[in-house]
């Protein structure tokens, strides 16, 4: 049991004296006990989780054989700080094999990061004062939007809405809003509504940076996993690398999620910037890792075979949600399926209705079993991902199909 006072010590930003007291119910953890109880309920059905946002298999052989040779050597042992120099010039290497951009300087324009979070959450430290905005997309990954309040900071969301093609509206912010601001996040391909930028919003995104003095941080976790067509990078557009950085990561791309290894690449000021942070926050990633991450970034055909499996995988789920009456397509990138959810679901005369994403998310695990992530911020919806565990093709057909048939039984209404 804690001294009393302790509870006055704790910061304004983490809640202050009513830090611990709170009995909101995070969505995820209201995932995980709907996925507890209904498997207690049905233990003769298989629960089909299909919210998971993490690859189902592990790491390519030759890039645990790279980390396996790398730790045995004893130049490998000490701290890494901003180093190694092979990474950082196999991260270049990579922008230039992958998305075509070349002058990347690996001494000047990229330096690791122990996993895209940790850079998210280090970035604003760097820019931040009271008072200042963050422009962020929603739906998203709020991480960058929460140190920035750590700052003193303030968050601007830009909706993302499925008749703009989940792209934001840059028009639409406010101009006492942009005075006020200096970074702009974006995530192409997106998380959670799959979605891919274009060409000619890069553009549109570089420019109003430009006329705003803004600065665009790209999360590109899921940049190279496309489905069709090349992967595309922020830095195709002339002039992008002047006001932007993109956060790459190998979680995604390489099956490496825990192995937390990416890098942060662009313009050189905001790159060394984010690099002294870093030299304050921590020690920098082992360097076995870093060479299992050269021997990733050297193979970029994992990420096509990694992507060609999702790209089936989305047909099947596609498929056997439409012969349900669910209106989906199939995204270009990333493994989310963003989907509407329905407003009812009808059985035998009996109706239940829907008000919200996530009341339909709970009914799915409770009723059949199927798990998914609720996204309710612009608009009701669902998050299926593909990266459901199923060992073969076989497999994935069956889990598709069971689905299919699950959902059947029901008359949607949307």
């Amino acid at each position: 049991m804690s001294d009393p006072y302790i509870q006055e010590l704790f910061a304004e930003r983490i809640g202050g004296n009513q830090y611990g007291k709170s009995t909101a119910i995070y969505k995820f953890e209201k995932i995980k006990r709907a996925k507890k109880a209904a498997k207690k309920a049905n233990p003769g059905v298989e629960l089909i989780d299909m919210g998971v946002g993490e690859p189902d298999e592990m790491a390519f052989p030759v890039v645990v054989k790279a980390l396996q040779d790398a730790a045995a050597k004893p130049e490998n042992r000490g701290y890494a700080d901003n180093g190694g120099e092979d990474f950082k010039v196999a991260a270049a290497r990579y922008m230039a094999e992958v998305f075509g951009v070349e002058g990347i300087d690996p001494n000047t324009d990229v330096v690791h990061s122990i996993g895209s979070k940790t850079a998210l959450s280090m970035i604003p430290g760097c820019f931040i004062n009271p008072g200042d905005y963050v422009l962020m997309t929603v739906p998203g990954y709020p991480v960058l939007g929460t140190h920035a309040k750590y700052y003193g900071g303030h968050v601007y969301n830009m909706e993302l809405r499925e008749e703009n093609d989940f792209l934001p509206d840059l028009d639409a912010v406010p101009a006492d809003i942009l005075a006020k601001a200096k970074i702009m996040v974006l995530n192409y391909p997106n998380n959670p509504t799959g979605a891919s930028a274009t060409s000619a919003f890069f553009r549109k995104a570089v420019a109003f940076a430009k006329a705003n003095n803004l600065i665009i941080l790209q999360d590109a976790a899921y940049a190279s996993l496309v489905f069709d067509g090349k992967p595309l990078s922020i830095f195709t557009v002339p002039g992008a690398k002047e006001v932007a950085v993109e956060l790459h990561s190998l979680s995604k791309t390489f099956n490496m999620t825990g192995w937390r290894i990416g890098f942060v690449v662009g313009n050189p000021l905001i790159v060394q910037a984010y690099a002294d942070m870093k030299d304050n926050s921590d020690s920098g990633q082992f360097l076995a890792i870093q060479e299992a991450g050269i021997a990733a970034l050297e193979n970029p055909g994992i990420t096509d075979e990694i992507a060609t499996k999702y790209s089936r995988r989305m047909d099947l789920l596609i498929g056997a949600l439409r012969e349900s009456g669910f209106q989906v397509n199939k995204p270009n990138g990333s493994f989310f399926l963003y989907v509407a959810a329905p407003k009812s679901a009808t059985i035998g005369g009996t109706t239940t209705e829907f008000d919200s994403g996530e009341a339909f998310s709970q009914w799915l695990i409770t009723n059949e079993l199927i798990s998914t992530v609720p996204w309710d911020d612009c608009g009701r919806f669902v998050r299926f991902s593909v990266t459901f565990a199923a060992q073969g093709e076989e497999k994935e057909r069956a889990i598709a199909a069971e689905i299919g048939q699950r959902l059947s039984k029901y008359q949607f209404a949307f």
